[in-house]
């Protein structure tokens, strides 16, 4: 894990950068002597090519790519819109572990190896990255800040709730404010990336019809 001038939300108080090497082995990150931590694997970049000619990988966006969120880990199912032919997946920034957030710039930067299967729905597409994860429907945007990204991933899961259940906007508005969470994927790459999570057991609804 590296800390730089200016990384983070507290880069301000970085004077020089620092690097910090943490042993991973069976299935704990050794922080130090003291401090050992669970491990949870996860892809910090997936992504398809964005609508735009190019963009930096580091900037998240519908496409995916930078989204830095812990949920996109085994067993995950990832969902992505195709927005040019072939689609163009890549993915990389593998952490052995990462809060949300990644407050400091970086989670446990690891390398290693990707298993994934890769499927095309074919005649039907999304707005942006969904996740289905073990105990979550996930919904992923990113935005300059909180209020954009956050109304964006509201609109989605409400669509999504009323076509699942046939309900009016204004009940679909209801269910999403009083069964999901708003949480925080990164707070620092170029656009800020937020989570709206529904949980699976409460409205008996495990899997996204896409």
């Amino acid at each position: 894990m590296t800390t730089n001038i200016g990384l983070g939300v507290l880069g301000d108080k970085i004077k020089e950068p620092n690097s910090k090497i943490i042993p991973v082995k069976d299935g704990f990150a050794y922080f130090n002597e003291d401090i050992k931590i669970s491990v949870n694997p996860m892809i910090g970049v997936i992504g398809v090519a964005p609508k735009e000619d190019s963009i930096r990988c580091v900037t998240p966006g519908d496409h995916g790519s930078n989204m830095d969120t812990k949920e996109i880990t085994i067993g995950s199912k990832v969902y992505l819109p195709v927005f040019v032919e072939g689609a163009k997946l890549a993915l990389g920034d593998l952490h052995a572990s990462m809060g949300d957030g990644e407050l400091s710039g970086t989670g446990i930067e690891i390398g290693g190896k990707v298993r994934i299967k890769v499927s095309i729905i074919k005649g039907k597409t999304i707005k942006r990255p969904r996740i289905d994860s073990k105990d979550y429907l996930i919904i992923v945007s990113s935005g300059k800040d909180y209020k954009e990204a956050i109304k964006i991933a509201a609109e989605d899961m409400v669509d999504f709730l009323s076509n699942e259940l046939n309900l009016k906007f204004e009940d679909a508005y209801r269910l999403v404010s009083a069964t999901c969470d708003i949480r925080i994927s990164q707070v620092v790459n170029p656009l800020l990336t937020v989570k709206i999570c529904l949980p699976k057991k409460k409205l008996n609804i495990y899997e996204f019809k896409i």
